[in-house]
């Protein structure tokens, strides 16, 4: 368990750190915005900016993580998201505000990949544990760099607040050695296989539309609280902060699962729930139900997200890294595209349609994740005594 605890530590501060580059800028963008004399949607256009060249990343390093290794690509995410941090807080203008989101986005591919590409490291029978704490870094930040980045900012300024996940990445990359690799087949030829790969393809598919509908959520859920329900802005940080808790507990405890379930059965059912909760949640009429409904939402989310991402890593298993560069890309243009489309439906409709659209995607998702084959279910048929997971059954 100590080896597990050693090598399991960087690629939790590899996810937690690029997602605090992402979470830094929801509290501090009106304070950026006037400070550099810009209107606030000019200074978001920084998370345009991170997904873009994210996007371009992922897919220009999907065939180089497994031969550059985990903890150099992890070492070089860290370095860069340091760099990042510090030039934004020295930005003297918008524009080179906005310019250091570059090197955020080259950051944060490199980071979420390695992060989620380390877990092939770890036998098949804690994969499925090391993958659920893996996942749960992203919530972690929300916990964590959330309300420390807003006392920062409301107590010394936003400049200072980048000081925060600057310290994540230096933790990411003190660790990075840490980090442990798996064997992997030449890089030569990986997107080319990635990209014939109907299974894979798939999987992609359905991790974009997935991410697509539960970004648009997390990106517009804070106004829905505030403009629909009426919750005040400070009331509204720390239900967001209570909804990334119910998201990590139910991350760090999918393992169990995974060892009962297949994964299929378990990613589609979970994305059919988020679906219910969906529209439930965006018609919800009440405060405290609106609460309970996006706490439960989070814990589906929270179970779909590592035992897809387990699923992905088994469709190539000798290109761990590509597929988890692949999956970088797929949820950064699910970022990109749910922005977009949930912002259209509320100008227009509003967030009761909101709620069908994103529920009606999470439904695709459930439907594409069950024509992507599994080789772990295969076994289990051919052997009863294997679980899900891969570990031996025991009696």
């Amino acid at each position: 368990m100590a080896k597990g605890q050693a090598l399991i530590a960087p690629l939790v501060l590899a996810t937690m750190a690029s997602q605090a580059l992402l979470v830094v800028l929801s509290p501090t963008i009106v304070a950026t915005a006037t400070d550099l004399g810009a209107s606030v949607g000019a200074a978001g256009q920084a998370r345009s900016i991170t997904a873009g060249i994210a996007i371009v990343t992922s897919i220009a390093i999907a065939g180089r993580i497994d031969s550059l290794g985990v903890p150099r690509l992890l070492g070089v995410g860290a370095a860069t998201a340091i760099i990042a941090s510090t030039a934004i807080a020295l930005a003297p203008t918008l524009a080179a505000f906005l310019l250091a989101h570059v090197l955020v986005g080259i950051s944060f591919a490199c980071l979420l990949s390695a992060g989620f590409a380390g877990v092939a490291a770890f036998p098949s029978e804690r994969r499925a544990w090391a993958i659920g704490y893996v996942a749960g870094g992203n919530a972690l930040a929300w916990i964590v760099v959330s309300p420390l980045v807003g006392v920062a900012t409301e107590w010394v300024s936003w400049r200072a607040a980048e000081a925060i996940p600057a310290a994540i990445a230096v933790a990411a990359l003190v660790s990075a050695r840490a980090a442990g690799s798996a064997p992997s087949a030449p890089a030569a030829g990986q997107l080319r296989t990635l990209v014939h790969e109907a299974s894979a393809r798939r999987w992609i598919g359905a991790e974009l539309i997935a991410y697509g509908a539960w970004t648009a959520l997390l990106t517009f859920v804070g106004a829905f609280f505030i403009g629909r329900l009426g919750v005040g802005e400070a009331t509204a940080g720390w239900l967001l902060a209570s909804g990334a808790a119910a998201h990590f507990f139910a991350s760090t405890r999918s393992g169990v699962l995974t060892d009962r379930v297949p994964r299929r059965r378990l990613v589609a059912g979970s994305a059919l729930l988020m679906a219910v909760l969906l529209f439930a949640l965006l018609r919800a009429g009440g405060p405290a139900l609106a609460v309970v409904i996006f706490s439960l939402t989070c814990m589906a989310a929270g179970l779909r997200t590592p035992v897809s991402s387990g699923l992905g890593l088994a469709q190539l298993p000798h290109h761990p890294g590509a597929m988890m560069a692949a999956r970088t890309a797929a949820t950064q243009l699910g970022y990109l595209l749910g922005a977009v489309i949930g912002g259209a439906v509320i100008s227009g409709p509003g967030y009761g349609t909101l709620g069908i659209v994103l529920a009606m995607g999470m439904a695709a998702s459930a439907w594409m994740i069950l024509r992507v084959d599994d080789p772990l279910e295969a076994s289990a048929v051919a052997s009863p005594g294997v679980f899900a997971s891969g570990e031996p059954g025991r009696s």
